[in-house]
């Protein structure tokens, strides 16, 4: 007798989806459906529900492309969803229904992407093990820069030598709810001119993101005279923070207003109790495969390497 029911999301689902995702254990904001649906033109969505004796035990954010299935590409992370009660027995089970699902569906590959683990204090391992013994390889590794908002501060001391000495100056920092400022005259310009590039969300998209998730999607810019110098905008879930887009002006570089910005938000989201301040990651297609810039810059914002890993399982 067959344990599990396994089916592709359709939008009659929308309810149950994100009652679940608003309970389960291992899930942000960025599995709610109004999230992954702001680019559903760019991805053909394959996400999946398991359910057990009529009861939803798990979900599986996806995309397919081709003969391949996705941990949904459309998102920084992602993987299987599912309540803390569930064991990992269980999980297990589960897995390999999925696994059973996708080929009978005539998938021939995964691409699967788990959340980094420092979001979940209960962690989140056990399917990188379950992986791993079915075959999986370890595609691409990444390093994920982040500040463990827990333990005492690390912050360099040079940086905080020019934060104090910034704090002197003029500069206002504000929460906006306008995020036209900080995409018109700092981000989309700064990415065209340093790297030819569009931030992955056009003002629009992030505009309609932050009215759906006000509580999550926030907005910290630097001023000086009036004049927008620096931004950074927050994706901010349970226990982390993620620094989603940062950049600054070129007079803001000459004030250096984004590390302002960065050791003030730091220490505001220590205060509330957050548990990391993610920086994202730093690969780049270069000899090293890294920016070693960047993890310099975040490594003196107080920074430690966690790791992104990214699996590729043959079905």
């Amino acid at each position: 007798m067959k344990t599990f029911v396994i089916r592709k999301y359709n939008k009659n689902d929308y309810t149950i989806w994100n009652d679940f995702v608003a309970q389960a254990k291992n899930a942000t904001f960025l599995f709610h459906r109004d999230f992954m649906e702001y680019h559903k033109d760019r991805f053909e969505d394959f996400s999946l529900l398991v359910f057990e004796d009529e009861k939803l035990r798990a979900i599986l954010p996806a995309n397919k492309k081709g003969n391949s299935i996705y941990s949904h590409q459309g998102l920084t992370y992602g993987g299987l969803v599912f309540l803390s009660k569930l064991k990992a027995e269980k999980v297990e089970s589960i897995l390999d229904e999925i696994f059973f699902f996708l080929k009978e569906n005539k998938f021939e590959t995964l691409y699967y992407k788990p959340i980094p683990d420092f979001y979940f204090s209960e962690g989140n391992a056990a399917i990188d093990f379950f992986l791993m013994k079915r075959g999986a390889v370890l595609e691409r590794k990444e390093m994920n820069l982040a500040v463990n908002l827990t333990i005492p501060l690390k912050i360099s001391k040079s940086k905080m030598k020019h934060f104090r000495r910034i704090e002197n100056l003029d500069l206002d920092i504000f929460e906006e709810e306008n995020l036209d400022p900080f995409w018109e005259k700092v981000l989309e310009p700064r990415l065209l001119e340093k790297f030819d590039i569009k931030p992955v969300h056009s003002k629009e998209e992030i505009t309609l993101l932050k009215s759906k998730f006000p509580q999550n999607i926030k907005q910290y810019s630097a001023y000086r005279n009036d004049e927008i110098i620096a931004g950074i905008t927050i994706f901010e879930t349970k226990n982390v923070v993620k620094s989603q887009y940062g950049a600054t002006s070129k007079t803001g570089e000459e004030f250096r207003a984004l590390d302002f910005l960065f050791v003030n938000l730091i220490h505001k989201y220590k205060r509330k109790g957050k548990h990391f301040f993610d920086m994202g990651i730093v690969g780049e297609e270069n000899e090293f495969g890294y920016n070693k810039g960047l993890i310099k810059q975040k490594e003196e914002l107080g920074c430690s390497v966690y790791s992104q890993d990214f699996y590729k399982l043959t079905l």
